[in-house]
This record gives structure tokens, C-alpha cells and sequence, in this order.
């Protein structure tokens, strides 16, 4: 794809990608019948990132990674890359534009997570709202086990119908592990991390103001919302993510010193020599 930018990110690698940079992604993934894995930092996974080696595994198979959270946009500028608002991706918008485009282009969907009732609560939203979309759904509360009979199931479901395009809402890290020890026998164009998706869809889960996902508040608003299960999230995992940032400050100072330190000792042998 042209006019794409990627950048290393806090150790993590990630690309500057819009909404329409990835839906032009996955059309090119089905025009050139590749699989592609498209997924999303955030700072939740980039602690993840760093504290799991199978995260780790996963973000080395993903084709692209866009940034999913305005904390990552603002850490990206004060590093000094030019990374604009509207590459910041979530879920909670995307999901309209790219049903949409599905509907418009003929992309099967499968979307895979949730708790039993919610996924198909919102595919039947998504069918009313976009008339012509095909889109198929199953739970995500499944034995992981690789060689059990509900997982050897589900991926029997999933090559029955031949989606395009694979949608995982299991929550991190539990669906990049799924589709990590799954890859191989997934049979799709593009494969999605989509996390709580659908249960933003289905109305299970409050969606958060689009003013405060501008604003890189929606993590204030979903600690409120579910405190008991975000605390840590939210309140402690960015202290390591900050240590991070520091630390990338402190490289960048200590280079822009020892580049300086050179040209000041190459101008004096010049100088010396001359």
C-alpha cells in the first residue's frame, strides 16, 4: 500500500493507518487473496506487549498494526512522529465504516467473541442498519484448548462460510493467542482483533462520547463504567507504559548528545588536519 508510515512506537512497532487506509487494506487483501492480520496498539497492549513473549510472537505475524487509543497519537508527536488525529482507529467508529463498505463491496464477515447472545444481538442490528451485509457470528466462550472439540467446531464454522474478512472479540490477550494458535487452519483474507466490538453494537457495554475519544478520555469513562474489572488497566499498567516513554526520552537526549559530542570532534581534527 502507498503513502504508509511505520514507526517504532515505545519498542512496539505501529502504522499510521485512517479508516479508509485500512479498508483499502483489506480490499487489497481480498483482491491479492493474502491473509493478512490486522492489528492495534493501545497502551493496554503495549504493556502487554512487554510483559508477554506470546504477544510478543503475535505482533511479529500481524501484516499491519494501527493505533487504537489518543494517548498513543500524543506519545507518537512528543517523539517527534507525524501522526494525525484521524489515524488514531477504534473499534467503537470503525465498525460503521467498515460494515459499510462490506455491505457496499460484497465481504463476507465472521465475527468470533462475545458471551452467547450478545454477537448475534448485534448482527442483527448491523443487518437492519446496513440492508445486503453478509455477516455470520459465534461466541467466543470456548475451550482454547487448540485440539478441542468446540475450538475444531468453531474453525469449522468459520471455513464453512469463507469470510473475507475474520473478526476476533475475545478481549487481549486471549484473542491474539487464539488466532496465533490458530493461524494456520483459519482459512480468511484479513483476521481483526476487534475486542469489545460487537458489545458496543449489541448496547452491552456503553459506548463511550465520540467527543471523549477525541479528547483521549474514553479510558476515564470505561473506568467509571466498570471500575472492578479496569482498575488495573487503567490506573497502574500506565505507570510501566510511562517508565517506557522515559526511557525513549532519555535515549533520543543521550543520542542528540553523542551526535553532537561527533561533530564537535570531527570540526576539531578537520581543523587540526588542516
Amino acid at each position: 500500500m502507498k503513502n504508509r508510515f511505520s514507526y517504532k512506537l515505545l519498542g512496539a512497532k505501529v502504522d499510521a493507518l485512517s479508516m479508509l487506509d485500512l479498508n483499502l487494506l483489506i480490499q487489497e487483501s481480498i483482491d491479492k487473496n493474502k491473509k493478512w492480520i490486522i492489528a492495534n496498539h493501545n497502551l493496554h497492549s503495549l504493556y502487554l506487549f512487554h510483559n508477554d513473549p506470546e504477544m510478543q510472537a503475535f505482533y511479529a505475524k500481524a501484516e499491519y498494526t494501527h493505533i487504537d487509543g489518543m494517548p498513543l497519537v500524543l506519545i507518537g508527536k512528543l517523539l517527534g512522529f507525524p501522526i494525525k488525529r484521524e489515524q488514531r482507529v477504534t473499534y467503537a467508529d470503525w465498525v460503521w465504516s467498515l460494515m459499510a463498505e462490506a455491505a457496499n463491496k460484497g465481504w463476507r464477515i465472521f465475527y468470533l467473541g462475545s458471551k452467547p447472545g450478545v454477537a448475534e444481538k448485534g448482527v442483527s442490528i448491523l443487518c437492519q442498519k446496513f440492508p445486503g451485509l453478509q455477516i455470520a457470528c459465534a461466541h467466543g466462550y470456548i475451550d482454547m484448548d487448540k485440539d478441542s472439540q468446540e475450538n475444531l467446531a468453531t474453525l469449522a464454522a468459520i471455513n464453512a462460510y469463507k469470510p473475507h474478512v475474520l473478526m476476533v472479540g475475545m478481549g487481549m490477550p486471549r484473542q491474539e493467542h487464539w488466532i496465533s494458535e490458530n493461524l494456520e487452519h483459519i482459512h480468511t483474507n484479513t483476521i481483526l482483533t476487534s475486542g469489545a466490538c460487537m458489545d458496543y453494537v449489541a448496547g452491552v457495554v456503553p459506548t463511550p462520547p465520540r467527543w471523549m475519544g477525541r479528547l483521549g478520555l474514553e479510558w476515564l469513562y470505561r473506568l467509571l463504567s466498570e471500575p472492578k474489572r479496569l482498575w488495573r488497566r487503567y490506573l497502574l499498567e500506565p505507570w510501566f507504559v510511562g517508565t517506557l516513554f522515559l526511557r525513549e526520552i532519555w535515549s533520543i537526549s543521550s543520542q542528540q548528545k553523542k551526535n553532537k559530542m561527533l561533530l564537535f570532534l570531527s570540526t576539531r581534527f578537520h581543523k587540526f588536519i588542516a
